[in-house]
């Protein structure tokens, strides 16, 4: 069944105090939370998919909720970026990045997502919106190829170089998160409809996959899966625009 993607800005430490919804866009200034999933009439899980394990438990809490997988996350990210600000000890200098007015801090990137621990694969795709559509291993958001009202190009300048920035709001990635995946079929992180996002090469091949959907996904197995073939995307190896890079993931979901 497709289900609504609704997102809510709120501070971490009242999450779980609060039940409004709000729908936000790309230019949020605190943290979010993204709700993706309501299957109440659905079997309970009984334990984390392997691929949960690659997430950074110091940026990220994961656990089950009935039928669906919470992931809780300080949106801080795990690696270097000049967008920590100097005298911070991840902070590094990229004098060819247009920086936007936002610095890195503690209070205004957690973000909380829910999502279906049995992505629905029979369903209409749905397409991407803006703000967070994945939390990657690294604690930080995954953003479209959108910028606001626009085309990502047009903040090209902003990004760092591991092709993310903070719009303003949550320090979130547009293209290929070189610190944890360049080239290569590494864990990206989790979507808003569960289905898991690899780097541009496939762990079944070694190779760049040829069968991709129109979403980047295909089925075969992965590092996290034991033998067994599971529906997943990847980055899709064709530079985006003027960025010189690759687009993280622009849609349509295909687990909804």
């Amino acid at each position: 069944m497709k289900k609504n993607l609704m997102n809510k800005i709120v501070p971490l430490s009242v999450i779980l105090a609060t039940t409004a919804i709000t729908i936000l866009a790309c230019s949020s200034d605190e943290g979010d939370v993204t709700t993706a999933s309501n299957n109440d009439d659905e079997v309970a899980l009984t334990e984390l998919h392997q691929a949960y394990t690659a997430f950074d438990t110091e940026a990220t809490t994961i656990y089950i909720d009935g039928s669906n997988v919470v992931i809780e996350t300080t949106g801080l990210p795990n690696h270097e970026t000049v967008y920590w600000g100097e005298g911070n000890s991840l902070y590094r200098e990229e004098p060819d990045v247009a920086v936007t007015p936002s610095i890195m801090s503690s209070n205004n990137n957690a973000t909380t997502i829910t999502v279906d621990g049995t992505p629905n694969l029979t369903g209409s795709t749905v397409m991407t919106q803006l703000n967070t559509i994945g939390i990657a291993v690294s604690g930080a958001s995954i953003f479209n190829d959108q910028e606001g009202n626009g085309a990502l190009d047009q903040a090209a300048a902003s990004l760092d170089w591991t092709g993310a920035h903070i719009g303003p709001g949550v320090y979130h990635y547009h293209l290929e998160p070189k610190a944890f995946t360049n080239d290569d079929d590494n864990l990206v992180g989790v979507l808003l409809d569960g289905v898991f996002l690899y780097g541009r090469k496939c762990d079944a091949t070694g190779t760049y996959p040829t069968d991709l959907d129109a979403s980047g996904g295909h089925t075969t197995t992965t590092q996290f899966t034991q033998g067994d073939e599971e529906y997943h995307y990847h980055i899709i190896n064709e530079l985006y625009s003027n960025t010189g890079s690759y687009i993280a993931f622009a849609g349509p979901y295909q687990g909804y």
